[in-house]
């Protein structure tokens, strides 16, 4: 397979000269998973969308040390579906692929998380958050982990008195939820207000009718509703909040990104809903007032994190290649180790973060942000 094994000795000296030609016409093929359909449609569009906008400034700005990106072909979908990512991740194993920006959300991720391993492919994942997603030496992340966002959620709650009573509901079975949620827990215990303890758990098989846990929370004088979940289930914890006439204050995490684009769903209700985030998309600096434009521009609607996420992502990736002085024709175990010495030596000044930071262990350092809902649109706090 394509760049997956050296050219082994012996090979008649033609058909050397033709591969040695074949490598110096060679572009970059960095891949992109996650999902384009389904319920989390609005992570991986964004996703998809921030890739391409990076790799088209990218080529016309020369390429990664002088070799353009490929601009089709380069995003699989995943429907959030974990057999479907490993689908993915074969389709663009077969596509060629260098380097791997992906994928959109943990459970997929982890799943491909094995197979560039045992492929030795490098991985950098824009907002896939599980711990589990960056285990294996070759992989690394944009976003924050779910311990992070667990306690940094708790930090910020509690340094700005936020709550004296909080309430927490999430999805049992999802990795990223439960994950939050516990550190949340650990960290909550350092802080001036009370974690409840109501039963808001729910499942997979069970992610349409709150009014248990909304009811839970509320006759036990919950103020606020810590909600580590996705967009999706968020906006019908508030329509339900709204209909019991309940109404504490809503803190989410980078999963709650995405809610204001729900087909059907009442923005008003999220007015005042905050969430933890490394973007905010009404920063007035240079750097996201530009993206912004152009992703509007080029694409119509306002980017989200995870659009930032993978923009931040592709820079990331031509930094680190250029930093080991890596190009195409090399074959994947090599550009893995040099982006795996490189990705630790670099620092990044991006949309989500300033002077951000690697480790070994793949996992970022930089500041987090939170913003508010104010009048339909997300603001900073």
């Amino acid at each position: 397979m394509k760049k997956f094994a050296k050219v082994a000795s012996g090979v008649l000296a033609v058909s050397m000269v033709f591969s040695m030609t074949a490598l110096a016409d060679e572009t970059w093929k960095i891949g992109g998973i996650g999902p384009v359909t389904g319920g989390a449609a609005v992570y991986g569009q964004a996703v998809k969308n921030a890739m391409e906008l990076a790799i088209n400034e990218i080529n016309e700005a020369g390429g990664i040390n002088g070799y353009q990106v490929e601009a089709e072909k380069f995003f699989q979908d995943d429907e959030h579906d974990v057999e479907k990512a490993a689908n993915a991740y074969n389709a663009l194993k077969d596509w060629g692929m260098d380097m791997l920006l992906g994928t959109v959300t943990s459970k997929p991720c982890q799943a491909v998380a094995d197979l560039t391993a045992a492929d030795q492919i490098f991985q950098l994942t824009p907002s896939g958050s599980a711990v589990e997603c960056i285990v294996n030496d070759n992989a690394f992340r944009v976003c924050f982990s779910d311990p992070s966002q667990g306690n940094l959620s708790a930090q910020y709650i509690g340094e700005h008195n936020l709550a004296e009573k909080v309430a927490i509901i999430y999805n049992s079975q999802d990795v990223y939820s439960t994950g939050i949620r516990n550190t949340f827990i650990t960290e909550a215990a350092n802080q001036p207000f009370e974690v409840l303890e109501t039963d808001g758990a729910f499942t997979d098989d069970n992610k349409t009718d709150f009014t248990v846990q909304l009811q839970a929370a509320k006759d036990a004088g919950a103020d606020l509703l810590f909600l580590p979940i996705y967009y999706t289930e968020a906006s019908l914890i508030l329509t339900q909040a709204a209909k019991m006439e309940y109404a504490p204050k809503f803190f989410g995490v980078d999963g709650m990104d995405g809610i204001l684009d729900v087909e059907g769903f009442d923005t008003s209700l999220a007015e005042g809903l905050m969430l933890l985030t490394p973007f905010v998309a009404s920063s007035e600096d240079e750097l996201t007032q530009n993206f912004v434009a152009k992703y509007d521009e080029t694409y119509g609607g306002i980017p989200n994190q995870f659009a930032a996420d993978a923009y931040d992502g592709m820079y990331i990736i031509k930094m680190a290649a250029e930093k080991a002085g890596l190009t195409p024709d090399m074959d994947v175990a090599e550009i893995c180790e040099g982006m795996k010495t490189a990705m630790t030596e670099i620092s990044y000044d991006g949309l989500t973060g300033e002077g951000t930071t690697w480790d070994a262990s793949g996992e970022p350092t930089k500041e987090p942000k939170a913003m508010v809902i104010e009048n339909g649109a997300y603001a900073g706090m």
